[in-house]
């Protein structure tokens, strides 16, 4: 811990200034108490304390502190964290952060937290990676609590409960059932944003009582099977990853905008079982405005469009892609920018995909006795992943031919498509559409 402190202490030195005759001038130490510690709500609490050391002037600073943030490690224990606590004199606090994953920490974690409760904290963080651990019940009663992160939580309330000030409540890794959940929400009658993060005994989410709830967040792993269903008839914005098991969209008849994509390392032994959960979620976004499909979502698409699955029409203003260019992709674009009559703003963000996810969807076209010249005339020689530089220009120009009312395309290129920038650059439709690039 000397040598932490010592560390902490040279930093904040190191940030002093030279007056004009060489003297040394103490120009942080001179600031407003509420403005450095303002300041050290940016670091960790365990460096915030070895701040007392550099002088008088700083040594209860961090007490009043509105944050405390805890990690335990080696050198950050169950002892450190109750002195801590003892010498914390701050009234109020903003934000709480407890990040446990020692077995021996949990006869203190109650009290910890009810520490921070006692100080009406507005923002709290809890990863417990621990085993067997139940919240107490004065945890879920809170008048001030507005931002809430679980992670790797048993959230199965044994009581009623009250989050009155509630509006962000993300559970991350989480235990918690369809009954459990909807002791949740009917808590929180101001709860604005919702994130769901491999919360797999879910299966119906019902948000229809949300009557607040604009954001709601849902991703599943690979493996995942829950929420099943979602209705979610007051949300403005959708951001969902499938996992290999459809998700069903009962109600989301406010959705302005929806940023969908499939994550599963077995996209080619699904995409036939994936099409009718797919096909059934584009029939509830095609009212949209904006919209955002990933590169497995593409895929699928794709192969229900060489299967003759009819399309919705889309009254999509704005779309954008996240995916590699390449040939898997090109029928279930195509088929969505000739079904999309109001598109205006199209972007085209390539990013990296797994090539093991195009050889297994290749082995699934072969063995449905597909001919992959359908995939695209003019791309079929794009089988492999090397970039060549007509590629990309044949995709400009296949989706030019394809929109007809397009105004503005917008292109974020990665690192390998940067020499093709003036290629495509000097591609338009009779000036009719403004073509931007970017790179990352």
């Amino acid at each position: 811990m000397a040598d932490v402190s010592a560390t902490a202490a040279r930093r904040i030195r190191s940030r002093h200034c030279h007056g004009g005759d060489g003297v040394v001038v103490d120009t942080i130490s001179g600031l407003p108490d509420v403005i450095l510690q303002h300041i050290l709500t940016f670091i960790p609490t365990k460096y915030a304390i070895t701040t007392s050391l550099l002088s008088k002037r700083w040594r209860h600073v961090w007490c009043d502190t509105p944050s405390l943030s805890f990690k335990t490690s080696s050198t950050l224990n169950a002892a450190c964290i109750n002195q801590t606590l003892t010498l914390y004199t701050a009234p109020k606090m903003m934000h709480f952060l407890l990040d446990i994953n020692e077995n021996d920490d949990v006869p203190h974690i109650d009290a910890w937290i009810e520490f921070a409760m006692s100080r009406n904290v507005e923002k709290m963080f809890l990863f417990l990676w621990v085993d067997k651990y139940s919240f107490p019940k004065f945890f879920y009663v809170s008048s001030s609590l507005k931002q809430l992160t679980l992670k790797h939580c048993d959230t199965s309330p044994k009581c009623s409960v009250s989050w009155t000030s509630l509006k962000n409540l993300s559970l991350l890794t989480c235990s918690v059932s369809d009954e459990s959940m909807a002791k949740i929400l009917s808590g929180c009658p101001v709860l604005e944003s919702l994130t769901l993060n491999r919360c797999d005994e879910l299966s119906y989410l019902d948000l229809s009582r949300s009557l607040r709830l604009r954001t709601l967040v849902v991703e599943r792993s690979s493996s995942a099977t829950g929420p099943k269903d979602i209705e979610a008839p007051h949300i403005h914005y959708l951001y969902l990853r499938y996992s290999q098991f459809p998700c069903s969209l009962v109600d989301v008849s406010s959705l302005t905008e929806a940023n969908v994509d499939i994550c599963t390392n077995e996209l080619s032994y699904n995409a036939r079982l994936l099409q009718p959960a797919v096909m059934d979620m584009l029939e509830k976004l095609q009212h949209v405005e904006k919209l955002t499909f990933g590169g497995n979502l593409l895929q699928v698409l794709s192969v229900a469009q060489l299967r003759g699955v009819p399309f919705p029409m889309f009254k999509v203003k704005a779309l954008t892609l996240k995916t590699r260019i390449f040939h898997y992709i090109i029928p279930g674009i195509r088929r969505v920018l000739q079904n999309s009559d109001d598109l205006k703003k199209l972007t085209v963000h390539t990013i990296h995909c797994d090539i093991k996810l195009a050889k297994l969807l290749d082995r699934y076209l072969t063995s449905q006795a597909f001919n992959k010249a359908q995939l695209c005339p003019r791309l079929k020689d794009a089988v492999h992943w090397d970039v060549k530089s007509k590629h990309l220009p044949l995709f400009v120009e296949l989706v030019l031919k394809n929109t007809k009312t397009l105004d503005k395309m917008f292109l974020v290129l990665d690192h390998r498509y940067r020499m093709f920038r003036k290629i495509i650059g000097t591609l338009s439709r009779n000036d009719k559409v403004s073509i931007s690039l970017d790179s990352y």
